[in-house]
């Protein structure tokens, strides 16, 4: 028999079985056994039958973790090399024999299908690299257990089944997997729970993973789907309000479908539906706690109870105030009173109002805002016709555009105000039923057009500031209450197409003033008849 092709003794059979060769002559390349006879620092002697003894390195016997167990006496297998000497010496290795009797155990393990012990040496690029008992192994990262893990370092050391995938002994390589072992395990576990679980078992479960429409929940065996519509009896976007991963919990079983594997599970259903007598302990009129539990375009969701919410709408947020969502006013989280409007039990629906929670402040406004009062309130909004002024919570005011000042002449509120500044109003009107507060700013002056007269006269010249321009002349401002238009004919001698070919705004100037007109809160200059632009020919 050569040296390429020993005979190997059968990987599953006893020591004691392995051919003795005390009776012949042995043969180069044969597997033998031997009984140790002694060991010294560095070799390890070996009777196996023949005239002479012999020799293997103690290294050779020095396990994977560095351990030497050896003692004479010991029964070990040995492949002879070959003979040297007159008397035959017979060098041996017990490594050798070893990694041939291991991969005769590795050729079977994988023709048969049969799991082999493999103790994990290390850590390697994608994978472990295992020792099966003198034969190393890789064993991807994919491999390992029932889902790719990213610490494989944890393993280095442990030693546990694989099933060989793949052989190539020439190449020395090896390739084998824990996760189809792991597989079969849970497979029978699986088939087990499935033959005696039922709808309406309660059982214990730990939530594994979550998803946008539920939760899976081990079983001890297998996983079962916990439905986002199954959480609570109230409304959730998300399975993370309810739970979180590794988290234990008592659910129920609502169906189970053995022949797909799918067993469907319900955690609200552990608790009696909270609808059921909803309508004997919220009745509209009533006045409840509350806390905002989600805000939506079109309303705020108010929690009253574990698994009851009712529904603010947007319109029902707040008396005076025009809001276009409700997270102008509220936020979630907010504690705050609700008063019931309707309740329908079947379809699960609350009607609610923040508003009617309290008192209208709207019916009492004639009373406590009378014409001529000062207020001071905060711009809340801007529009062409004027801006609107908060002068308490759920009451606004409109204070008009004409209403701003006495002589200015404004296009746009914006030029004199912005949202959020804090403004002094007087009260003009007050409408309670249609909901309205008119305001005025100027009429917290008096008119300075009753008194023109005192301070101008038609031909007088005066200095001026332009303001503002237009296609039919140029406003200038002869104080902070005057304001006079500058018609285009009168800004200058020569004929001109728009007021910016002479003056621009916050130019100073000096007019002349040609007629005022104290009733109409106007005042007419002009550029061309004062001092400062001499005239050729008056037109």
């Amino acid at each position: 028999m050569s040296a390429d092709h020993p005979a190997s003794p059968d990987p599953n059979e006893s020591m004691e079985g392995v051919f003795s060769a005390s009776l012949r002559e042995v043969e180069e390349g044969e597997m033998l056994t031997g009984h140790v006879v002694s060991i010294n620092a560095n070799d390890v002697v070996v009777d196996v039958g023949y005239k002479s003894e012999g020799i293997i390195k103690k290294s050779e016997f020095v396990g994977p973790t560095g351990e030497f167990t050896l003692k004479v006496g010991d029964e070990v297998f040995v492949f002879l090399e070959r003979k040297e000497g007159e008397d035959g010496e017979l060098i041996l290795s017990h490594a050798k024999a070893e990694r041939m009797r291991t991969w005769d155990k590795v050729g079977h393990s994988h023709e048969k299908s049969e799991p082999i012990d493999a103790t994990v040496l290390r850590r390697v690029k994608g994978g472990l690299t295992v020792d099966l008992g003198g034969v190393e192994a890789f064993l991807p990262g994919s491999q390992v257990a029932l889902k790719t893990l990213s610490n494989l370092d944890q393993f280095v050391g442990q030693t546990f089944p694989v099933r060989v995938l793949k052989v190539n002994k020439r190449r020395a390589n090896v390739v084998v997997s824990r996760r189809v072992l792991l597989e079969e395990v849970a497979a029978v576990k699986k088939d087990e729970l499935l033959k005696n679980i039922e709808a309406g078992q309660v059982l214990t479960g730990t939530v594994k993973t979550l998803t946008t429409y539920g939760a899976f929940v081990d079983l001890g065996g297998m996983d079962g789907l916990l439905h986002i519509t199954d959480m609570s009896w109230g409304r959730i976007s998300h399975p993370s309000q309810v739970l979180k991963v590794d988290q234990e919990i008592e659910v129920i079983v609502l169906s189970v479908d053995a022949s797909k594997g799918k067993v469907s599970l319900g955690l609200k259903q552990r608790s009696s539906d909270p609808w059921l007598d909803v309508e004997t302990r919220y009745q509209p009129g009533m006045v409840m706690d509350g806390t905002v539990s989600s805000l939506a375009e079109y309303g705020a969701f108010i929690r009253l109870e574990d698994g009851v919410e009712g529904l603010v709408h947007v319109s029902e947020v707040t008396w005076g105030r025009k809001i276009k969502h409700p997270n102008e006013v509220l936020k979630v989280g907010q504690a705050l009173k609700v008063k019931i409007l309707g309740v329908d039990s079947k379809a699960k629906r609350i009607s609610l109002s923040i508003r009617q929670a309290e008192a209208d402040p709207w019916s009492t406004v004639a009373e406590r805002y009378s014409v001529g009062k000062k207020l001071s309130g905060t711009v809340r909004g801007v529009a062409d016709f004027g801006i609107f002024v908060e002068v308490e919570e759920g009451i606004e005011g409109l204070v008009h555009i004409s209403d701003l000042t006495w002589s200015r002449k404004v296009k746009h509120p914006s030029e004199l105000v912005k949202k959020g500044d804090k403004v002094d109003v007087v009260v003009i009107s007050a409408d309670p039923a249609a909901k309205r507060l008119s305001l005025g700013i100027k009429q917290l002056q008096d008119d300075p057009w009753t008194s023109i007269h005192e301070k101008y006269r038609v031909g007088m010249e005066v200095k001026a500031v332009i303001t503002n321009t237009a296609s039919f002349g140029a406003f200038a401002a002869l104080d902070d209450e005057i304001e006079g238009l500058i018609p285009i004919t009168h800004l200058s001698n020569k004929a001109i197409k728009k007021a910016e070919d002479v003056v621009q705004i916050g130019q100073e100037v000096t007019v002349k003033i040609t007629k005022i007109q104290p009733h109409a809160h106007k005042i007419a200059l002009s550029l061309r008849t004062s001092g400062q632009e001499r005239p050729g020919t008056v037109q």
